[in-house]
């Protein structure tokens, strides 16, 4: 595990409240992960998310991935807890204007602290989200606490990847991704298994290295006026973000940072 003491929830909330924000939903669309719906089916496919099931997603931002839950799997009813209030503002609006939300309830919370029901969930879901909180094993600990005996734990995230980053490049990453911490598929197996969690599924998705070059290529190709815009019309900044974006690019090239995909279940 990597960890940067200096990043905290405040500075996690400000990017995603603020033109950061704007600027990765750009690039990235309302689903703010790598992959978009094609990770998102990938995940749910390989977790088998039931159809009627009743599942809750931690950081779940603008709600983009439950709304995916209740169009592409038939899911019932989805919670979503979020630290951020512009996100959890932005997520009712977007259910309300897709008409879903009688279907979505939104809790601001820690997700290491709910404060829902224990048990009470078949599923929890996260989607590159994770990777922002502080107290993972906290966070671990929470997510199997809400779920049913037999219950599905499905995510991906921003993970280590299988070659060692420098000192200087693991401080480099967290800074300018606002981490606390970035875990390896192995870390979060170890908590999954600590809280009674048996993995079934952890593995790299092979996306990053293929998806940031696609980032970069939108800002310089397509996207420009709008990025600027978003950043005010900043050139230096513009010019700062690309190149801490194709950073990001050399760690997923040489192995250092993965997507990770991770699904388990609560024992009975």
């Amino acid at each position: 595990m990597q960890t940067n003491p200096d990043v905290h929830l405040t500075h996690v909330q400000s990017v995603y409240a603020g033109p950061e924000g704007r600027l990765w939903e750009l690039l990235m669309g309302e689903q703010i992960h790598l992959g978009g719906l094609g990770s998102s089916l990938d995940l749910a496919e390989r977790a088998s998310v039931p159809a009627h099931s009743h599942g809750v997603d931690l950081c779940c931002a603008s709600g983009a991935g439950m709304r995916f839950l209740l169009r592409f799997r038939g899911v019932a009813q989805m919670t979503g807890v979020d630290a951020t209030p512009a996100m959890l503002a932005l997520a009712r609006q977007r259910a309300a204007a897709e008409g879903l939300a009688d279907r979505l309830r939104f809790v601001q919370a820690d997700v290491c602290a709910t404060g829902l029901p224990a048990a009470g969930f078949d599923f929890v879901w996260g989607e590159d989200a994770w990777c922002y909180v502080e107290d993972k094993a906290r966070l671990i600990a929470e997510a199997a606490r809400l779920l049913k005996p037999g219950g599905i734990v499905a995510f991906t995230d921003w993970m280590e990847g299988p070659t060692s980053m420098t000192p200087a490049d693991v401080r480099r990453y967290l800074t300018f991704m606002k981490f606390p911490s970035l875990l390896s598929l192995a870390d979060y197996r170890a908590l999954l298994e600590q809280n009674h969690c048996e993995v079934r599924l952890a593995l790299d998705t092979g996306r990053f290295a293929k998806h940031v070059p696609l980032y970069v290529d939108m800002i310089e190709k397509q996207l420009t006026y709008d990025a600027l815009k978003i950043i005010g019309f900043d050139q230096a900044l513009a010019t700062a973000l690309l190149g801490e974006m194709r950073f990001l690019g050399e760690l997923a090239q040489a192995g250092q940072t993965i997507q990770g995909l991770i699904v388990a279940h609560r024992k009975s």
